[in-house]
């Protein structure tokens, strides 16, 4: 049984406080926060057996094994680095960090002191990307051609400017999907080779990037196109290109659900295949099991398709890049 510590009040904690409810193999100890209210409802709500106000008494507290940070991007690095110092297990939610030298701050100290990291794309932890694995490796699209993702909703008005916008928001999703898609078909050295070329729009009410295109070429020759935006919209899409076929996701590749997901197959030269995966619970539960399993097999790191540490810092390094090119005038 793992005793969990949650950091932040926040709807992503709130997320990740009913997944571990509906495991056998965890419970929440303690609720951690700046607002007593807050804490006192989220208590109440999940029987949390202690609050605390300021985030110290949680990683103090030699009785909790997982520290889920489900605070903003900006202070991920200074919690997982106390966190690591003091020998615990996290889950911290994406983005990685802000800045580069924030990210390999972070692996610093989770590397000195040997203690379990995971970012939190919940979304890979699903049995959608079991099934995704499972098609690539058939070697069913041929050789990899081309990627296409975007991204958008309109939440601009709710997030926090110190996350640096849209990028590290939204723009996450489908980049970590691209890492894994590339890494699985073209090799674990793929995904460095990227040369991109960004754009985007600053948004005049924060001064983060609000919507941005990218471009990259990896050294196979793949070509990938992404865009990001929280300024309007909600909507998604994803699509592999091989020199055989096409497969697109006809659900939300970033938000894998209890009940059925859909991925469809286009071969060039036939018809189409509906691909169905059916899942008993949503992202948030299997990331949690994830967790679990991985530190019963005493791993300090998850292993695929969950990011290990060092593909959180490619993603991190292809975000910040994006983002410098998009500030370019």
């Amino acid at each position: 049984m793992l005793h969990w510590g949650l950091l932040g009040t926040g709807f992503i904690t709130h997320k990740t406080a009913m997944a571990i409810g509906a495991s056998d193999g965890s419970v929440i100890r303690t609720i951690a926060g700046r607002k007593p209210e807050s804490l006192a409802d989220f208590q109440r709500k999940y029987a949390i057996p202690e609050i605390s106000v300021g985030y110290d008494d949680v990683l103090d507290d030699p009785q909790i094994d997982v520290v889920y940070i489900g605070l903003p991007n900006h202070v991920h690095h200074t919690l997982t680095i106390a966190a690591a110092q003091k020998g615990k297990a996290v889950l911290s939610e994406k983005s990685l960090t802000t800045t580069m030298e924030e990210a390999h701050a972070l692996a610093a100290a989770v590397r000195a002191n040997a203690t379990f990291f995971v970012e939190g794309f919940m979304y890979l932890s699903h049995p959608l990307y079991l099934r995704l694995m499972d098609i690539l490796a058939e070697g069913r699209l041929g050789r990899l051609r081309a990627i296409t993702g975007f991204y958008s909703a309109d939440i601009w008005k709710v997030t926090n400017p110190l996350g640096r916008g849209t990028l590290y928001n939204l723009g996450c999703y489908p980049v970590s999907l691209m890492h894994l898609v590339v890494q699985t078909l073209c090799g674990e050295d793929m995904f460095a080779t990227g040369r991109l070329a960004g754009m985007g729009n600053v948004s005049a009410h924060d001064g983060t990037i609000c919507d941005a295109a990218v471009t990259a070429r990896f050294g196979n020759g793949v070509l990938a196109t992404l865009q990001s935006t929280d300024s309007y919209g909600m909507d998604n899409a994803f699509m592999i290109s091989g020199d055989k076929g096409t497969l697109r996701f006809m659900t939300n590749p970033w938000f894998p659900v209890a009940g059925r997901n859909h991925l469809r197959w286009t071969p060039y030269d036939g018809d189409p295949e509906d691909i169905y995966v059916d899942a008993d619970h949503d992202a948030f539960y299997y990331q949690v099991k994830m967790v679990e399993a991985s530190l019963a097999a005493g791993r300090k790191e998850a292993a695929r398709p969950s990011p290990r540490l060092e593909d959180s810092l490619e993603i991190m390094s292809f975000l910040t890049e994006w983002e410098r090119q998009c500030l370019v005038r």
